[in-house]
């Protein structure tokens, strides 16, 4: 189960939480194959202006209007008037929205994220999401991890399919890329040299720390006359193995005065953190934060039924702060981007119990020094008035999220396969990068 996970969320998320259902892809040594499926493509070439990425996947359907509130829709307060979150200039020295401009703000929980913001790195895209109607945790979440909604067939995931379709930025690696899970994200199926590694610091062949030396070269020997793709995947696997054995995670000083917060997800962010900055030739990072399926006393802000969510925000927004300080504002070998996205938004309303149900519109984030931040992104915000509701309940979806990551593919991984990538569609570039 993934760590912080809420008692209260729907059944559904219970139960797929419980069966590890971000870890529900491919195994590893089926993912390190490159997919027969693949047309002809242009690979993309490797370059010391490609940027790093690390997706992060919010699991539950984060409520996105309390993420970033729309304190300047007078609906936002009328649909939730025990759970919004006030506006910044609002009466009183309870907890208030910081503003971002006249019309958005984050909610407290998300204000260690205003450096990055005010630096002009961080980027939040509101009213963004899948076109797919899907309120199911699992479809929602599949389709916009294969980038294509509606496609039972497609297996791959859209980050496994850039790396099948972009040349190595270092060709000897072992690992192109990771997912900070026991089981493959479906995300990066399809992906070559890619592994699922909940704890790279921990990393090895299962059994006595006493004899794991042993048990890899036992391994690598006897996989090494196995017919190919089998002694492949072996291979890279213990040399991956021995790849971070050399990075001393333990030690790890983050740079810029970063301090990550000791959970979870704060420990994936800052093991990303030493990987990157060993340049070691890892291009894609995908890790997940759960816990988002607020049903129930939802609590955005510290004062309301016990500020649940506003402690998930803090632990997301103090983890992503201490990466942008400690990479994005320290030194690397390679550009980084990192994006965040969830399976979809929650009702405009809120429920009879203080909490909020599934939804459509969200709000997405992209973070870089790439990345052309400082604003609040909407293709028009649809407005929260009843009328303006999809199916009258829901903020609309006016942003496509595929719009936003095939820039970044474009622009900031250099490949220019989106056909591939994001299959039968055309994404309108948003200016969310610098170049």
């Amino acid at each position: 189960m993934h760590d912080d996970q809420q008692n209260t969320g729907c059944s559904e998320y219970r139960s797929l939480a419980r069966r590890d259902f971000l870890a529900r892809g491919a195994g590893f040594g089926i993912a390190a194959i490159l997919p027969s499926w693949l047309p002809n493509v242009v690979l993309a070439q490797s370059s010391s202006t490609r940027d790093i990425i690390v997706s992060v996947f919010l699991s539950g359907g984060i409520d996105g209007m309390s993420v970033v509130v729309p304190f300047g829709d007078p609906a936002y307060y009328t649909n939730r008037p025990n759970i919004a979150v006030a506006r910044p200039d609002a009466a009183g020295t309870g907890p208030k929205a910081v503003a971002l401009d006249n019309f958005f703000g984050f909610s407290p929980g998300m204000a260690p994220l205003m450096p990055a913001y005010n630096a002009g790195h961080l980027l939040v895209a509101h009213a963004t999401g899948s076109v797919d109607t899907s309120r199911s945790h699992f479809d929602a979440q599949r389709y916009i991890e294969v980038g294509k909604p509606q496609d039972l067939n497609l297996a791959t995931g859209w980050l496994g399919r850039h790396l099948a379709t972009s040349t190595p930025l270092r060709s000897t690696a072992p690992l192109r890329a990771l997912g900070l899970t026991s089981g493959l994200p479906q995300t990066l199926v399809g992906g070559p040299k890619v592994l699922p590694i909940a704890n790279p610091a921990s990393f090895r062949v299962d059994g006595s720390t006493t004899t794991a030396a042993a048990r890899t070269a036992f391994l690598a020997a006897n996989y090494a006359q196995a017919p190919d793709p089998v002694s492949a995947n072996a291979l890279d696997t213990t040399n991956t193995i021995a790849l971070l054995q050399t990075i001393n995670f333990a030690g790890y000083q983050p740079q810029n005065g970063a301090v990550y917060p000791a959970t979870s997800f704060g420990n994936s962010l800052k093991s990303s953190a030493a990987l990157i900055k060993a340049d070691v030739g890892v291009e894609a990072i995908h890790a997940f934060l759960g816990g988002w399926d607020t049903h129930t006393q939802q609590g955005a802000t510290t004062a309301v039924d016990g500020g649940y969510m506003h402690n998930q925000m803090m632990q997301l927004s103090s983890a992503l702060a201490a990466f942008y300080a400690d990479v994005m504002q320290g030194t690397t070998a390679n550009g980084v981007t990192l994006v965040v996205i969830s399976e979809f938004g929650r009702n405009a309303r809120e429920n009879g119990d203080r909490g909020t149900d599934h939804g459509r519109g969200n709000v997405a984030f992209a973070m870089g020094k790439n990345i052309a931040g400082g604003r609040v992104l909407t293709n028009g915000w649809p407005g929260l008035a009843t009328e303006n509701l999809e199916s009258g309940q829901d903020l609309r979806v006016t942003l496509d999220h595929r719009d936003i990551l095939a820039e970044i593919v474009q622009n900031r991984l250099g490949n220019p396969n989106l056909a591939t990538i994001f299959p039968d569609y055309t994404p309108k570039f948003r200016g969310i990068t610098k170049g």
